[in-house]
């Protein structure tokens, strides 16, 4: 009985077959090293970044506690004991408590109102179409580019025939109409991607407007409005062009005109510890307001791409 060997596969045949897949495995090797490559170079940027942030807040927050002596002579170093008659000095002596009222009294009154005023617009803009809708919210956005520098002399006769020069409630109302057009533009964008079943069921069960929007729409846009809440208090609270030209009653000055008081009072022979620590007293409700809500803003931002 004779056996039928098996042929020895061709050397030519078989080697273009390797080369094939030998290419097709370095593709995803090749994707993975450039991968690998770009995440450090992302984190390097990153922790490069956090540290130019990071570091001048602790160095102010460390300043805060030395001696005017320390801080000349030894900028980098730790303090050797904690100074804190500098906070005591800055909030009693320096006014620092006066000022720190006034801001949270305009702030407050001013990010109510905004907020208030804001949603309620941009909610009929985005749910409602009638004559002149995108002329009205073309004309927000306008706002936006208006630059406040070319309206402070206008803005100043105006508040000042109204009567509400030096006064609190006269710079919460412009704090109002500065913050409006951000505050539209960016409630508007989140209002559209709300569902709008919930608001049709609640007016076949009778709801009127008013109530589905306070009871029902503005709850939903809960992210969005701590969202556009957080830049408001950021931009209100670090304002100082508007104050300065509208409020130049002495009892009445916001934090941001008190720390430039307080640099200024003396000249040369300012109190830099004192100076620091009315600094870190203006930037810790900052601080505190964006990390209590970071995570809402991260959802008020990110919204508008999960629909």
């Amino acid at each position: 009985m004779k056996t039928t060997e098996t042929p020895a596969p061709l050397p030519a045949e078989s080697g273009a077959t390797v080369s094939k897949i030998d290419v097709r495995a370095e593709r995803p090797a090749k994707r993975k090293r450039e991968g690998n490559v770009l995440n450090v170079f992302s984190h390097g940027v990153l922790i490069i970044w956090a540290f130019m942030v990071v570091m001048p807040l602790l160095w102010a927050v460390m300043t805060s506690f030395k001696d005017d002596s320390s801080i000349f002579n030894s900028p980098w170093a730790l303090p050797d004991k904690l100074h804190f008659d500098n906070w005591a000095r800055a909030w009693t002596d320096a006014n620092m408590s006066d000022y720190f009222l006034n801001t949270i009294l305009v702030v407050a009154g001013s990010l109510i109102g905004t907020l208030v005023l804001g949603s309620m617009a941009a909610y009929v803009l985005a749910r409602f179409d009638f004559p002149g809708n995108r002329f009205i919210y073309f004309l927000f956005i306008g706002g936006m580019s208006f630059p406040i520098m070319l309206a402070l002399v206008p803005l100043f006769y105006v508040v000042n025939n109204m009567g509400l020069l030096n006064t609190i409630h006269g710079l919460i109302l412009v704090y109002i109409a500065y913050s409006l057009p951000f505050t539209v533009f960016f409630l508007t964008a989140f209002f559209r991607t709300l569902p709008t079943s919930v608001a049709e069921a609640a007016f076949v069960d009778g709801a009127s407007h008013s109530r589905t929007f306070f009871q029902i729409m503005l709850p939903m846009a809960k992210p969005g409005l701590i969202s556009v809440g957080i830049f408001n208090f950021l931009g209100q609270w670090n304002q100082y062009m508007l104050p300065t030209v509208l409020n130049t009653d002495p009892d009445k000055r916001v934090l941001t005109q008190g720390l430039v008081q307080l640099a200024a009072s003396q000249g040369y022979k300012g109190d830099w510890s004192g100076l620091f620590a009315g600094l870190v007293m203006a930037m810790l409700p900052v601080l505190a307001a964006y990390i209590i809500f970071q995570r809402q803003v991260v959802a008020g931002l990110t919204a508008g791409a999960l629909k």
